[in-house]
């Protein structure tokens, strides 16, 4: 039996050319493919401006070091973040040079709680990172009036949301920035790579000169007015990332239905974990099927399910301020993120790639419903 992986990486015709034509140019570094990328990407979710990056975790870091020019932040200042969410939003602040200021999540939607945001702020406070996470949108328009009201720039970490919605209207139109990472279990993947996308031309102004060790903009000379990092991304990248612009529509809906026909193998679960569910008037990204289990421990007979199936599954992230020693010299404790320490604890996500098979799928399913079984006291078939 075969494991089946979170996500993977094939190439078509179109990624195989683009390459080839790369190769035939002997220029690999950021060129006419990435400009080319950054044309299409901006276009399909009408973005005004797109600066890509080496990855979405070096976007995240070029969209905070702009703070320092448009927000007159100094090292030091705090950024709200999610307390649980993939550990290089965290990274990225910190990388910056600010401190990470944690909000607790909603343990049944894995997403930042806006009940808690506004006691967060205090007079270091310059912006606030909310995460789509699991391609579930964030309470934006929450999350945008408070910044509002306390002249804060928001930066949407919309990594593992390609295409979502909230309130009719896609991530990214929500903050100052969004940054969108195309690492390979992401809808769009370039292998590695990233995008900030932005509606502002001064800041992406900024992130074209932090990407590229804060040189001048368009400067032929070694001339650094601001702090910057080599976060450029190169011609062979931008060559596979075009070919899933191309299909992104087709790829989305494709994931989606597999994404459905989990939640389906799911129902009368419900008692048992909280699952990827997707809130009305908003759309959800593919990007993962969730499970976060109601009762400490069940979490291990879903583990030892997947892993008998040959599933490849992930940890749902963990508390990053209490359940990761990176972040140990902070001034945290076990029990101040109870909601983020429950789902660190007792939650995984499976992938939904669009190479998924039909006995893949069938095998997920049937892992699914065995595992939550273990978890239940209700008798159903796994067939």
């Amino acid at each position: 039996m075969k494991k089946i992986e979170f996500g993977e990486l094939r190439l078509g015709e179109k990624a195989k050319e683009n390459l080839i034509n790369v190769c035939d140019t002997n220029w690999a570094s950021e060129g006419p493919k990435v400009k080319q990328l950054e044309k299409e990407w901006a276009k399909l979710f009408s973005y005004k401006n797109s600066v890509a990056m080496s990855s979405g975790t070096d976007g995240c870091i070029n969209a905070c070091l702009t703070l320092y020019e448009s927000q007159g932040a100094n090292r030091g200042d705090e950024v709200i973040v999610p307390a649980l969410s993939f550990i290089a939003t965290s990274n990225a602040v910190r990388a910056a040079g600010f401190i990470p200021k944690f909000v607790d999540i909603q343990k049944e939607t894995l997403n930042l709680d806006t009940t808690k945001l506004e006691e967060a702020i205090t007079s270091k406070t310059i912006a606030i990172m909310p995460v789509h996470t699991m391609g579930r949108p964030a309470e934006m328009d929450v999350i945008c009036d408070i910044a509002q009201k306390h002249n804060l720039t928001v930066i949407e970490d919309a990594c593992e949301a390609h295409g979502a919605k909230y309130r009719g209207k896609f991530v990214g139109h929500w903050g100052k920035m969004s940054v969108f990472s195309y690492y390979v279990a992401h809808l769009i993947s370039c292998g590695e790579g990233g995008m900030v996308s932005t509606n502002d031309d001064f800041m992406a102004r900024l992130l074209r000169s932090t990407r590229s060790h804060g040189r001048e903009f368009n400067s032929v000379f070694f001339d650094h007015p601001r702090i910057g990092t080599n976060s450029k991304m190169n011609d062979l990248e931008a060559s596979v990332g075009l070919e899933g612009i191309s299909l992104f529509w087709e790829t989305f809906i494709e994931r989606k239905n597999i994404i459905e026909i989990f939640r389906d193998a799911c129902i009368g679960f419900e008692d048992v974990a909280w699952f990827s569910e997707e809130d009305e008037g908003n759309v959800n990204c593919p990007h993962g099927f969730s499970i976060t289990c109601k009762t400490d421990g069940d979490i291990q007979k879903v583990q030892s399910t997947m892993d008998k199936y040959k599933i490849h599954w992930k940890r749902n992230f963990g508390c990053i301020p209490t359940q990761h020693a990176a972040y140990s010299d902070m001034p945290y404790s076990l029990g101040d993120f109870p909601e983020a320490e429950w789902v660190g604890n007792n939650g995984l996500h499976i992938g939904c790639h669009q190479y998924l098979t039909k006995e893949n799928i069938t095998r997920i399913c049937t892992a699914l419903k065995e595992s939550l079984s273990r978890c239940s006291s209700k008798e159903v078939s796994v067939e």
